[in-house]
């Protein structure tokens, strides 16, 4: 047990709907993942202390939280565990700078590891400290949700589908913060989903549920094709999601220019001016693998990239490639034997440039 951020194994029901559960997390960034009704809120309640579980145990970094034998429960606040809701929960008679700095009040000076100048410059909030939250955009929202769950210097964060509400347009920002905070702030987090993309996107780990149970346990890349998943992810809008900038504008047909590493891709009009940070999308099924590089071919970005890895399930195949950051490519299983893919191998990927897909809105 002490070998890990946190333990746990609860039982809860409700009803007819029971949640077991004997998990492990260790630090980054671990996601809950599973379709609506699989006992994802409920764990991550349990964690938090929001929600008593009928019976086990519960214990992070070292300390039991919850034990119904002998019986110990926490409260919440003692847990000292930061929250981020769908919703955001946001005091809404209150400012953006009153609400950030709600939490950092109540925190001991003796407990404090994250500042407030700190996180305002992080989600960069400094233009947002006297606006009223009711005026806030979806993406603003989250951004103020995060500051303020952060603000208490938490030795974990816990996040319920935090981009579930979000437009697309938004969804950027978002997740290169949420990467931020484990790199720059070193806080552990616990991520619920039912996106498999947002979870390729972030997670260094994966627990499954469905119907209360756990499905399997993992890396993300094992996890996408574990035979007992296929039934649960959504493989037909699986997304890589892949931070950028944008390089200078192509100027014949006011295209953008994403640079990503050493690659250049070639992107629709975004409105962003050079050097800006995006996340763009594209869904693996969009992208095809060659040989050798065509030629005559209206595709406009022809990249070369290095088979990481290859992942194979039943009639699917996806092959993890390197182009500077890493993508994910599905494939069928005749591709896979008729180009004769092995780790190691140099490819092209063939991309339209019409399947790339800012999750920026521009300023």
């Amino acid at each position: 047990m002490t070998d890990h951020m946190l333990y746990l194994d609860i039982t809860k029901s409700y009803g007819e709907f029971t949640l077991s559960c004997e998990a492990t997390f260790d630090q980054g960034i671990t996601a809950v993942f599973g379709p609506s009704g699989s006992g994802k809120s409920t764990l991550l309640d349990s964690i938090a202390g929001l929600t008593t579980p009928d019976s086990g145990h519960i214990a992070a970094f070292g300390e039991t939280l919850y034990s119904s034998s002998p019986r110990k429960n926490v409260s919440p606040e003692k847990r000292r565990f930061g929250y981020v809701f769908q919703d955001s929960a946001l005091f809404p008679h209150m400012s953006v700078e009153d609400n950030v700095h709600y939490g950092y009040r109540l925190t001991p000076a003796e407990r404090r590891t994250v500042e407030m100048d700190q996180l305002i410059s992080l989600f960069q909030l400094s233009a947002l400290l006297e606006r009223d939250v009711e005026s806030l955009s979806g993406g603003e929202t989250q951004r103020v949700a995060l500051a303020r769950a952060l603000v208490t210097s938490p030795r974990l964060l816990l996040l319920d589908e935090p981009l579930a509400s979000l437009d697309a347009a938004f969804k950027g920002p978002i997740i290169r913060y949420l990467a931020r905070i484990w790199k720059d702030l070193q806080i552990p987090m616990v991520y619920v989903s039912h996106s498999m993309s947002e979870v390729m996107a972030l997670a260094h780990n994966v627990l499954v549920l469905s119907d209360g149970a756990v499905v399997t346990q993992g890396r993300p890349s094992h996890v996408l094709t574990h035979p007992n998943v296929t039934a649960l992810a959504d493989y037909a809008t699986l997304e890589n999601m892949i931070e950028a900038e944008i390089a200078t504008p192509d100027d014949d047909d006011s295209a953008t220019i994403l640079q990503v590493g050493p690659t250049r891709l070639t992107a629709p009009p975004s409105g962003h001016h050079p050097g800006t940070t995006v996340t763009f999308s594209l869904r693996a099924n969009d992208i095809l693998l060659a040989l050798e590089p065509p030629s005559n071919i209206s595709a406009r970005n022809i990249l070369e990239a290095t088979v990481q890895d290859i992942q194979i399930s039943g009639s699917r195949v996806f092959v993890s490639v390197d182009i500077g950051a890493m993508l994910t490519v599905e494939i069928t299983p005749n591709a896979l034997q008729t180009l004769h893919i092995e780790s190691g191998q140099q490819l092209h990927l063939i991309i339209k440039s019409t399947s790339i897909i800012l999750l920026d809105t521009p300023a």
